[in-house]
């Protein structure tokens, strides 16, 4: 057993200066003054009580390559997920799904599940027909744990620039097969910068049952016009994510606010472990780097120290509001009977101390 004492809690909403009573892998009691035989006590005093962070975008086999081999990116390092407050991941692959594979990235969630971290991911890449462990997306997602969805990529260049039909038809597939285990089964759709923007999504809404759930459409912050169609998609019942490195976010959160966007349907993610690319008018690729996989802390103290967005409102985009985009019923918040991933910051949002699943790590 282990007792957090006297910490102020943000749950994400403000709890207050309580105690945190641990068991195994749970929280088993939040109260003020909780005792318990032997139990070990860690003094909360002066510090801040946050959930674990989900990164729902991380390229955990690295990302990259799109300068040559020499620039693909390396693998998320356990211990860095750590110190930027990461407890749970989603991966997927990107551009490359051809030096690297599913094999690949299921191996390394499973590694990093080892090591301790909540580890999932999507099948799929950029490329369609989407690359598979089984042959199958379907199958894929219904008898491989760690699977829950399929990406893909749309509105750019390095994309394959599907069809109305195959994207309907793949959208379709996920659905099923998610259904059937039980699971998110999200379509996680990166965006480019072309001008179609999410008009398949768009079309395929139109034409179809397919709920508007299923579709994940990521980095919508990275041009004004994608990023209007991502307010009016969201305003319908959608999700949508922000990047964190395409930069003033937190000005993007306060538009989408002050737009009326449905902000519990809002998340942030840090594409961690990614590359960044530009191109110049013939396409060659002028300028390229690597997305930290500490993002989601660094912009959490923007949001709050200098835009001045509420610490328990700041949370939300990369806890409560991605578990429930995941389907993860136990993460995402300090409540009783909730998993115990907490991270601990002093008062300035800095982190002390990380623990997944009643494990301390940092």
């Amino acid at each position: 057993m282990i007792i957090i004492k006297n910490i102020e809690i943000y749950a994400p909403e403000k709890l207050g200066k309580k105690d945190i009573l641990i068991g195994g892998n749970t929280i088993l009691d939040i109260n003020t003054n909780i005792t318990y035989p032997h139990a070990e006590i860690y003094d909360g005093s002066n510090m801040i009580g946050i959930p674990g962070l989900i990164d729902q975008h991380i390229h955990i086999t690295g990302g990259g390559g799109e300068g040559g081999f020499a620039t693909k990116a390396c693998e998320a390092n356990f211990d860095d997920l750590i110190d930027g407050g990461v407890t749970t991941v989603l991966g997927l692959l990107g551009t490359d799904g051809y030096s690297r594979s599913i094999e690949n990235l299921i191996s390394k969630a499973k590694g990093l599940k080892e090591e301790g971290m909540n580890s999932l991911c999507v099948t799929g890449s950029y490329a369609y027909p989407s690359i598979t462990l089984s042959g199958s997306i379907a199958k894929d997602i219904m008898f491989i744990d760690e699977i829950i969805g399929c990406k893909i990529a749309l509105s750019d260049h390095r994309s394959s620039h599907l069809t109305l039909a195959e994207f309907i038809r793949l959208a379709s597939e996920i659905r099923t097969a998610a259904m059937l285990a039980n699971k998110a089964g999200i379509m996680v759709i990166h965006m480019g910068d072309e001008s179609s923007g999410m008009e398949l999504i768009e079309k395929a809404l139109e034409q179809t049952d397919i709920p508007i759930t299923l579709f994940r459409p990521t980095h919508v912050n990275r041009n004004p016009s994608l990023l209007a169609q991502a307010i009016r998609f969201n305003k319908q019942g959608g999700w949508i994510d922000l990047t964190c490195q395409d930069e003033p976010i937190a000005l993007t959160y306060l538009k989408l606010k002050n737009n009326g966007c449905q902000m519990d349907h809002v998340t942030l993610s840090s594409d961690g472990q990614g590359s960044w690319s530009k191109y110049d008018d013939e396409g060659n690729c002028i300028a390229f780097g690597i997305s930290s996989v500490k993002a989601l802390h660094q912009e959490l103290c923007t949001m709050v120290q200098k835009y001045e967005i509420d610490l328990a409102e700041a949370l939300c985009c990369m806890t409560i509001n991605p578990a429930n985009a995941l389907k993860l019923r136990n993460k995402g918040q300090i409540a009783i009977n909730k998993d115990a991933d907490l991270v601990l910051l002093d008062q300035h949002l800095q982190i002390k101390k990380v623990m997944i699943n009643g494990q301390w790590y940092k």
